[in-house]
């Protein structure tokens, strides 16, 4: 007790006198802006021969905004939630290459549910800080596919952050659509209520209960509205790739306002489209693609119809600009607050 004490008045001392706090020598993070907007997505591919493609991704840990007054320190591809989406042909041969820089607290790697081979490159790919590897893999069907990091514990590694989506094209491309954007959905476990502040830890106890405090599109709190917000015009064709990195819970997308005019069910791109469709059901490591025209101007709110998740942050706006459409949806001005908001 005697050598706690006089080590506490010897601190003191220090900083009043000018010296070095321990928070001095140790310095917050940085809080950086993990939310992948959902316009950055690579362009529909226009070669129509089979090309050799690289994949770089870093493995990095970082601390970012969850919600407002609240950080988290999130493991993830490259900076952002989700990771970049990969955009190849049917036929290419991917290189993938990762990095895990030196000051990571943990082994990372990756498995893409779009290769056929052992552990979809997760056991190719395991890295210790520090380390490098490589593998290439033939991309041979088409469909929107998710990767994720699967070292032990796979579960906490995806909870954290780290989850994409590659699409595989087919060898015609798709359907030309005016506007395209890149929505994935997650959860989040901390130790902490969803509306608590300050940095917010993991809780691997929640985790293994599958019981998430926080449901995000993009990574954090109702993170695609306000500025990062999905934006297109009436009468343009929008299509959103949709996926679930998870890790445990499935998803009911639906937007609100709209009706999915075609929905490539499970992600299959080879499949014929189911048409007219108000939600569509997605698993844990699993995606879709959603096709609508824009007929009416307004906020469409893009939510998990497991509603209460709203309420812990999985919703996202649409907002669609442009003339009237009376004689489609006619009513007097609701000055209510925006539900995404």
């Amino acid at each position: 007790m005697k050598a706690l004490t006089l080590f506490a008045t010897v601190a003191a001392m220090a900083i009043a006198a000018g010296g070095v706090s321990w928070a001095d020598a140790a310095p917050e993070p940085a809080v950086v802006d993990i939310v992948r907007p959902a316009t950055d997505l690579p362009p529909p591919i226009a070669r129509r021969e089979p090309a050799h493609v690289k994949v770089n991704l870093v493995t990095q840990e970082v601390v970012g905004k969850i919600a407002d007054g609240a950080t988290y320190r999130y493991w993830t591809f490259n900076g952002k939630l989700p990771g970049p989406m990969v955009r190849v042909r049917v036929g290419d041969t991917v290189e993938v290459t990762l990095h895990n820089p030196e000051d990571s607290m943990a082994m990372h790697n990756v498995d893409f549910h779009a290769v056929t081979g052992p552990g979809g490159g997760g056991a190719a790919s395991l890295a210790n800080p520090g380390e490098t590897r490589t593998f290439t893999f033939k991309a041979l069907k088409p469909g929107l596919y998710i990767y994720h990091c699967a070292a032990p514990i796979a579960a906490q590694h995806i909870a954290n952050g780290m989850y994409g989506a590659i699409l595989v094209e087919p060898e015609e491309g798709l359907p030309k659509v005016d506007r395209e954007f890149y929505v994935i959905q997650g959860e989040i476990y901390t130790e902490e209520d969803h509306d608590a502040q300050g940095e917010l830890t993991e809780s691997i106890t929640k985790l293994l209960d599958e019981d998430p405090e926080f449901y995000v599109f993009n990574g954090a709190y109702k993170a695609l509205t306000g500025d990062k917000m999905l934006e297109a015009k009436v009468g343009e064709t929008v299509r959103i790739y949709f996926g679930v990195g998870g890790p445990n819970k499935t998803s009911s997308f639906h937007v609100i306002g709209e009706i999915f005019d075609n929905v490539y069910e499970l992600g299959s791109l080879t499949s014929p489209p189911v048409k007219d469709v108000q939600t569509v059901t997605v698993a844990p490591g699993g995606a879709t693609v959603v096709d609508f025209k824009l007929e009416v101007p307004g906020d469409y709110v893009l939510v998990d119809h497991a509603l209460s998740r709203v309420e812990r942050g999985g919703a996202g706006i649409l907002h669609v600009t442009g003339p009237e459409a009376k004689d489609i949806f006619d009513a007097p001005p609701n000055h209510n607050p925006d539900p995404g908001h």
